[in-house]
């Protein structure tokens, strides 16, 4: 019988078992009953204690301020302190925040800070955005010059194989056909264009999430210039083999590309060099790490505040012209209007250019 008692029933045992009496009396099982009741009660209010912690700890809001041995005024026992260091949470993302980067250089210099425009690198993220993007950029790239020939244009005789009765055999009239060897191809594709139209404010928008998710992981990079001594390829490479975590690196600067920075990464199929104005959101995504010169920067800025104008028309010399129809006289008349933004007094009218 004592072998089958469980730890718990010999917890309850020790208990009533007083420390001053030489020869305790054994308890009786209404006394361990007891002694089991009391421990649940006690077992399930301390639960129910500890599930109102977590509650309340879960629903607290969260502080940033971190108490440490050193900062206690007597209201926490040094002790009690974690002397660990505790890592702060990471800043919101898309909350549209100035970001201040350092700005180093190819031999991790110290070239001071930039500040990045939060209405452009710190959008929040948008992953539809991001893929009507790319599928708009890919559509656009496709050559589209597949092209297969109709029954018009496969080489072949046109006579009639054979005659229209009496052979027992289907009925044709030419070898022409898409069921014969050699034949035409049915619906087959033609030479054509994939693209589609994607309105600017949303291609923008593309743009803006690619930069912010690159600053929002660290992987974007500021240098002072992309300027290199000498076009030796191995420089560059050197230079990646410092980079962190960089599999493949997409370098942008603002103007015309260096001739040395080009000659020294035309051979590395891990590292490629683009214009500011070239920058695009799939090239963004496809190297893992950003980097961009301060003025590759500045002009990304101006180029995504710049106000988009809904206009068709060409742009030669700071004049805006645009062609259109109007009445002249009650009648049906071809114009030409033109614009001057610094003039900021409207469209005008040129004389007409003649009739339809």
């Amino acid at each position: 019988m004592a072998a089958l008692i469980s730890r718990r029933l010999l917890r309850s045992f020790k208990s009533f078992q007083s420390p001053s009496a030489g020869n305790a009396s054994t308890p009786t099982s209404h006394d361990i009953c007891n002694s089991l009741y009391g421990e649940r009660l006690f077992s399930a209010e301390r639960s129910g204690l500890l599930w109102a912690r977590r509650l309340m700890v879960s629903h607290r809001p969260f502080s940033t301020s971190i108490l440490t041995p050193g900062t206690g005024e007597g209201a926490f026992p040094s002790d009690l302190l974690s002397k660990k260091s505790v890592a702060a949470s990471e800043r919101s993302i898309g909350l549209y925040q100035d970001l201040l980067i350092p700005v180093t250089n190819f031999h991790n210099e110290d070239k001071g800070f930039m500040v990045l425009a939060g209405d452009v690198f710190d959008v929040p993220i948008r992953k539809d955005i991001i893929h009507r993007v790319v599928r708009w950029q890919l559509a656009k790239r496709q050559q589209g010059t597949h092209s297969t020939k109709t029954i018009s244009e496969v080489s072949g005789t046109g006579r009639k194989p054979w005659k229209q009765k009496g052979l027992g055999r289907a009925r044709h009239g030419t070898l022409r056909g898409p069921q014969f060897r050699g034949g035409a191809a049915m619906h087959g594709p033609k030479p054509r264009s994939h693209a589609f139209k994607l309105n600017k404010k949303l291609r923008r928008l593309g743009l803006k999430i690619a930069l912010s998710a690159r600053a929002a992981e660290g992987k974007l990079l500021v240098f002072e210039d992309l300027e290199v001594p000498i076009h030796k390829t191995k420089n560059i490479v050197n230079y990646v083999k410092h980079m962190e975590e960089t599999k493949k690196l997409l370098l942008a600067d603002g103007g015309p590309i260096n001739e040395n920075l080009k000659l020294a990464t035309q051979n590395l199929h891990y590292v490629n060099v683009l214009p500011s104005i070239g920058l695009n959101v799939y090239s963004i995504l496809l190297h893992d790490t950003l980097v961009m010169s301060r003025d590759a920067v500045n002009r990304i800025v101006e180029q995504q505040v710049t106000s988009i104008l809904s206009v068709k028309g060409c742009y030669f010399r700071n004049l805006m012209i645009r062609f259109g129809e109007a009445r002249v006289n009650n009648v049906k008349v071809r114009v030409r209007w033109y614009y001057r933004p610094e003039e900021s007094i409207g469209w005008r009218r040129q004389i007409p250019l003649g009739r339809h």
